[in-house]
């Protein structure tokens, strides 16, 4: 009964990095939750801002919502995360799979981090796993690991919505890339298939949008059945090992995304800086000929 619940959602796009961060909330009630948030990066000056998530905070206080959970898809690759800076203003805990150690351990010593960067996930307050569950006020949140595009993806279904993070894209769009340190397109096609085994009805909130040729509006929902009769990369019941050779052919084309590097260093933080030097300043490290 819980998990059919339709929760009432909200979408907010940053078209800088083509994200689209989401707030679910309870049908009747003021919980919520607030998923892939977006630290506006300016990369050429090395400078943050917040306006995005000041979009969501206004947004809250306006609707008087209680934040329960800020909730991250992944380590994302393509933006940084608010997450720390709604913490400190709305509350919630902050949470994402357990394989984030897997994603630490790869990246810390891309990072060149040294022993006092924690390993262990502990700059989250909650580590999910597969069958892990979570409430938002009287809304249960299911928890499903789908990695494939990295290690620590997770989809969270909530009543009759799951949001995919990257592992789906709008049908005519396609799949996430699986080419990142971790990444399979092997293990990508297997975790699909358990968002696709969802009732068709269930509502897919994607985590980018890139307007695919041909359509003229950014989009971000579907449904299950949708992406099985439309998804150009996975349906209409495409097998493992046609997706496994269009996937690894496709990433070959594919360049690093723009804000790769400032992203992973902040994103396996929680959304932290790096700490600050003697003198206060963050540094945010370059390393050369790494990916």
């Amino acid at each position: 009964m819980e998990r059919r619940m339709t929760p009432f959602v909200k979408a907010f796009f940053d078209e800088a990095t083509f994200t689209v961060s989401y707030l679910v909330r309870e049908p009747e009630g003021r919980a919520c939750a607030i998923i892939d948030s977006v630290l506006d990066f300016d990369h050429a000056a090395a400078r943050t801002d917040t306006a995005s998530a000041d979009a969501i905070i206004d947004y809250v206080k306006s609707e008087d919502l209680k934040v329960e959970w800020i909730l991250e898809s992944h380590v994302h690759a393509d933006h940084l995360s608010a997450a720390p800076y709604l913490q400190e203003q709305l509350g919630g805990k902050i949470g994402i799979g357990k394989n984030i150690t897997i994603v630490q351990e790869t990246f810390g010593k891309v990072f060149n981090e040294g022993t006092e960067f924690q390993r262990d996930g502990s700059q989250f307050d909650a580590l999910f796993s597969e069958g892990d569950s979570f409430h938002i006020g009287q809304m249960r949140g299911d928890v499903l690991h789908t990695p494939g595009h990295t290690p620590a993806c997770l989809t969270y279904v909530v009543g009759d919505a799951a949001f995919v993070g990257d592992t789906l894209f709008m049908p005519d769009f396609g799949t996430a890339r699986c080419d990142f340190p971790g990444g399979s397109s092997e293990t990508l096609y297997k975790s699909i298939q358990k968002i696709l085994a969802l009732p068709d009805e269930t509502r897919i909130f994607v985590g980018h949008d890139y307007k695919a040729p041909g359509r003229d509006e950014y989009a971000w929902e579907t449904t299950v059945g949708e992406q099985k009769a439309l998804n150009i990369h996975i349906g209409q019941g495409k097998s493992i090992e046609e997706f496994v050779r269009m996937r690894d052919a496709r990433d070959a084309t594919l360049g690093m995304p723009r804000l790769i590097l400032p992203s992973l260093q902040v994103n396996m933080r929680a959304g932290h800086m790096p700490p600050p030097d003697e003198q206060g300043d963050v540094f945010l490290k370059l390393p050369v000929n790494k990916l």
